[in-house]
């Protein structure tokens, strides 16, 4: 479903990707795990098309994706959940929902997605006319979350979902990931510094170090290799 082939991504003079080649299967969750900086935000922005990759190729259902812009991307199946949220915070739940739906032309379709991301996520039916930026941050991830499914994606890219959230809200928020997997046959891309929950959920995993994929193997085998362990999982 994605093939990223030999890509190679710059910041100014500082190169962040090297020749990172990842595939992905439809219906799968595969995660991409490593330390602060090294390159796995970039790589989802590269799939995206806010980072352009200056070497390589990025193709999504066989079809070349990277040099296009966000917007075509997002009409093709692919949404993005990106680090920190970034929900607009001064629009009520509602208006940033149809924002995610703002592609599209099947207005029926757009209703039922509606009621399916408020039965995912039933506090947002709660909250639809409050403003974003008065949400919990849980809350925000679960906008953010339900944004990216209005377009109604074939693959979603997630970035650190369980970034500064309590342990019982994470555990919500991959609950519900697993259920978009399993349920809505959703594929997914998850970029999670929580390593080990990430290889819990996952089917498959990279390993990125210095913008350089080390390793790459089931997420089970990833969960017990005594690399990962030390390096990633504080075993």
């Amino acid at each position: 479903m994605l093939e990223i082939s030999n890509i190679n991504a710059f910041y100014g003079n500082i190169q962040a990707l090297h020749d990172v080649s990842i595939k992905i299967k439809p219906g799968e969750i595969i995660t991409l795990i490593g330390a602060n900086g090294a390159g796995k935000t970039t790589t989802l922005m590269s799939i995206s098309g806010i980072v352009q990759p200056k070497t390589g190729e990025i193709r999504f259902n066989g079809e070349v994706i990277s040099g296009k812009k966000p917007d075509k991307i997002v009409q093709m199946g692919l949404a993005h959940v990106p680090e920190g949220r970034h929900i607009f915070p001064y629009l009520t739940v509602m208006e940033n929902l149809d924002l995610g739906a703002y592609l599209r032309k099947d207005k029926d379709n757009v209703k039922k997605d509606l009621e399916h991301v408020f039965d995912l996520f039933p506090r947002l039916r709660e909250r639809k006319n409050q403003q974003g930026g008065t949400l919990s941050g849980g809350e925000q991830q679960m906008l953010a979350i339900s944004r990216a499914l209005m377009a109604r994606p074939k693959m979603l890219l997630l970035d650190e979902p369980s970034l500064g959230l309590a342990p019982l809200i994470v555990k919500q928020i991959f609950d519900i990931i697993k259920r978009i997997n399993q349920e809505d046959g959703t594929t997914i891309f998850l970029v999670e510094q929580n390593a080990n929950l990430a290889l819990k959920v996952a089917h498959r995993g990279y390993v990125m170090e210095n913008g350089h994929i080390i390793l790459e193997d089931e997420a089970h085998k990833l969960l017990v290799n005594e690399d990962v362990k030390k390096a990633y999982l504080g075993i």
